[in-house]
């Protein structure tokens, strides 16, 4: 049996506590907050809940997974149901399109609402499941940097496929391949956003992502999205996981070039194996303090960072669903703005998440709790106080003319998550949600690995690494690690 230490616990960190679990190694974790799950968290003003960070839930099957490992029954500790429609889209013409999860009246729908035809869908998305079909054992589920990935007959398949995976144009390009209605092409451009990249300049195999939520589905947990960290940690601990909150990780421990354990404010933890799941940039500069750090990987370009307004609004809305957004006119404007300009676009795509649609209590009677993001630049000084005053104001004239009522006058409580506070509240180096952006064809292969090639016994989990960010991928690092260490 080996001694542990996961630090981070959020929701790679969590899971890789749980597997190391269930593998009979003792576990601690140390969080540096008072509650577990870093961007995937919640918080309540007066009457109105928020899940804090990500707000869209595909692939429950890695959740249920780490239950079934186990051997537990998944539905004992967290359940959640398919969403019929997956976001509602409105346009400034007043076009609205439902993207159902049903992929045949998804088609129907684009194909009643825009120039584009049904057949185009269906054959875009036979294109996103081929992508799937050819990547996702190597790009996904496996680690990038170990010889022996590549050792396999179906790895062999997917590297002789390669060129199916459109690695060499952008979506932009791509999807303007499939599609001829600009309508379109920004509902399938915004899916490059899903890992904070730009879609005019990220790979077209991004556009595997569209096939996540058709084949898939998208999924509402009950409880909202907060109940996927308490029903995890609730199992870590019935596995004997120890948590540890408010309790920062000072340093990681190296002796020889190999992991001793952590120093912590109280004194020192000795232990066999850390499984790091800060950012990375967080965990070399703060913690590996005497280590080289390998700053190549370290400094690539960052991803995109999110500006979120948590509104209690004292109405009710027929015409929004859980999720929604409210196309820029000008989509390549606004990522120009982002990327190239570092500020923020006066006409934004707005998302809003209403987890009161699905679960009444998050709200009162008659309101709705409204979780607005918009896509902004990672921190690099700027004028955050401006830029969000500005954005304010140009999100509650956008929605107001959308929605035909006056937003503003609807807001009885606010919150507001920027750059800076992310960075602070989830140690994300300048606020970028998802560690470096895939704003090239070689990204998947520049994300760091998920363990240390210097360092025997230290690994790495989490958005910041690879396979990349979001739930479903920082719950496969956690899977990648699980099979390099023994």
């Amino acid at each position: 049996m080996a001694k542990v230490v996961v630090i981070g616990a959020g929701i790679a960190g969590i899971a890789s506590a749980i597997r190391m679990a269930v593998k009979g190694h003792a576990v601690q974790v140390y969080e540096a907050n008072s509650y577990p799950g870093g961007k995937l968290s919640s918080f309540s003003i007066r009457n109105f809940r928020f899940d804090a960070g990500p707000s869209l839930f595909t692939m429950p099957q890695y959740v249920d997974e780490l239950f079934e490992l186990a051997g537990k029954n998944p539905r004992d500790y967290f359940n959640y149901t398919k969403l019929d429609t997956v976001c509602n889209y409105f346009y400034e013409d007043g076009t609205q399109i439902k993207a159902w999860s049903d992929p045949e009246k998804l088609a129907h729908e684009i194909a009643a609402k825009t120039k584009d035809t049904a057949d185009s869908v269906r054959s875009f998305l036979k294109y996103s499941s081929r992508i799937y079909d050819i990547t996702h054992r190597i790009f996904l589920e496996s680690s990038l940097h170990r010889i022996s990935s590549y050792l396999n007959w179906q790895t062999l398949k997917s590297i002789l496929r390669f060129p199916k995976i459109d690695a060499f144009r952008s979506m932009h390009e791509a999807n303007s391949d499939f599609f001829k209605d600009d309508k379109t092409i920004r509902f399938f451009n915004r899916y490059a956003t899903y890992n904070g990249s730009n879609p005019y300049k990220a790979p077209a195999t991004l556009n595997v992502i569209p096939h996540l939520e058709q084949s898939f589905g998208a999924y509402f947990p009950e409880g909202g999205m907060y109940a996927i960290t308490q029903s995890l940690v609730k199992l870590a601990e019935e596995l004997g996981v120890v948590f540890h909150y408010n309790s920062p990780v000072e340093e990681i421990l190296v002796q020889k070039n190999h992991i001793k354990g952590i120093k912590l404010k109280k004194g020192t933890e000795l232990a066999d194996r850390v499984i790091s799941n800060m950012d990375v940039w967080f965990t070399y500069h703060q913690l590996l303090k005497n280590q080289q750090a390998p700053e190549r990987i370290l400094h690539q370009e960052r991803s995109s960072s999110a500006l979120i307004f948590y509104w209690g609004i004292n109405a009710f809305f027929p015409e929004l669903d859980v999720h929604n957004i409210f196309f820029s006119e000008d989509y390549q404007h606004e990522f120009n703005t982002i990327w190239a300009d570092k500020k923020i676009d006066a006409d934004p795509t707005v998302y809003v998440h209403i987890s009161s649609k699905c679960q009444m209590e998050d709200a009162p009677q008659g309101g709705e709790n409204w979780f607005v993001m918009i896509n902004v630049p990672a921190n690099e000084g700027q004028d955050w106080d401006l830029l969000i005053a500005e954005a304010r104001k140009n999100i509650l004239e956008k929605l107001s003319r959308n929605l035909g009522k006056p937003v503003a006058d609807l807001i009885v409580c606010e919150d507001i998550l920027d750059p800076r506070s992310i960075e602070r509240k989830t140690s994300s180096y300048q606020g970028s949600l998802y560690g470096s952006s895939s704003n090239n064809q070689f990204a998947a292969f520049l994300r760091h690995a998920n363990f240390s090639s210097k360092i025997k016994n230290l690994y790495f989990v989490g958005g910041s690494v690879h396979p990349g960010g979001g739930i479903p991928l920082a719950l496969l690092s956690a899977r990648i690690v699980d099979g390099l260490s023994t």
